[in-house]
């Protein structure tokens, strides 16, 4: 799984002098931390709309939860190879923009890559390479084609015995774009919902200023680089400049190519502006196994989508619509 990094919201100060004002409550959720802010009148609206996201998140844990024996999602797992499990439509919703987004990415992204060996191990405690057959094996039960959805009858079918599907890569996204829509439909004006490092936010600051998100080199993690306006929109930056081996003169991270079973390399850090952060959260995950020129061409391509990329070198990339001055 990658490393979510926290991104710096700045917020302006003398929000006192507005009639709304931000609230903030940081809590543990779907076993990460969470950060939720609303602006509100007062504290008890505040807290009230707080709770009701708290209690969105906790709903959705329990629907994907692979963890959850009782999940549904651990149901589907239980059952691959053997029968088709009936589901609710959210979930069969969810599986669905997960395969599309397979498709979109070459099956760079694989909600099945649950299903993969763990072979290769970034605590120190690996010493060689595993073989190549063992490389190949670890994957031979991971493929997004494997997923078959009924809608008709609600139900969804892993045709391989042993096979799993995990929302690790877009759960907390996706946690974090439900609990958005909810306080929106609640009348909660502006907000971020930061699922430690899945970001969605709304509205704007008291002052009327947008929310903004600094953006840092991980090999200079004391200074920030951009400070990006953000609009109705989600944002995810992730790396893996933390966990990795070296066999050989080469650099294998944590992140796994689900298709070969092999580590990707080339990208340390990759953040994504999206609508959404589900897809903000699948596309950073991808853009590190499709590498530099692949995953800038695919952004590109998607309206409303743009990245920003750093390499093993520190050099920093960017997508076409995203204008930085990188020169210090």
């Amino acid at each position: 799984m990658l490393k979510k990094l926290f991104l710096f919201i700045f917020l302006s100060i003398g929000v006192q002098a507005f009639s709304q004002q931000i609230y903030k409550r940081t809590l543990k959720l779907m076993g990460s931390r969470f950060d939720i802010t609303v602006v509100a009148q007062d504290s008890i609206e505040a807290h009230k709309h707080i709770d009701l996201a708290v209690k969105e998140i906790s709903r959705i844990e329990k629907l994907i939860s692979s963890w959850d024996p009782d999940s549904q999602t651990s149901a589907i797992n239980k059952n691959a190879g053997l029968q088709a499990v009936k589901v609710n439509s959210e979930l069969i919703e969810l599986i669905k923009r997960a395969k599309k987004i397979s498709q979109l990415t070459d099956g760079a992204f694989d909600i099945s890559y649950a299903s993969m060996d763990k072979i290769w191990k970034f605590d120190g405690s690996m010493k060689k390479m595993p073989s190549d057959e063992a490389i190949k094996n670890s994957v031979s039960k991971v493929g997004y084609q494997n997923i078959v959805i009924d809608e008709e009858n609600s139900t969804v079918f892993l045709k391989l015995e042993g096979m799993k599907i995990g929302f690790g890569a877009i759960g907390k996204g996706y946690a974090a774009d439900k609990a958005k829509d909810l306080l929106i439909s609640k009348g909660v004006v502006a907000g971020i919902i930061n699922a430690s490092g899945d970001m969605n936010t709304w509205g704007k600051q008291p002052n009327g200023e947008s929310w903004k998100v600094a953006i840092t080199n991980p090999m200079n993690k004391n200074k920030a680089f951009a400070l990006l306006p953000l609009n109705n929109e989600a944002v995810v930056t992730s790396g893996n400049y933390e966990k990795y081996v070296n066999f050989n003169g080469k650099r294998y991270t944590h992140i796994i190519d689900p298709r070969t079973g092999y580590p990707s390399s080339g990208i340390i850090s990759a953040t994504v502006f999206a609508p959404k952060a589900e897809l903000a959260d699948a596309l950073a995950t991808s853009i590190f196994v499709m590498g530099k020129e692949v995953g800038l061409n695919r952004i590109n391509q998607l309206p409303k989508v743009e990245c920003i990329l750093i390499d093993d070198q520190g050099n920093i990339f960017t997508s076409s619509n995203i204008e930085i001055n990188t020169k210090s």
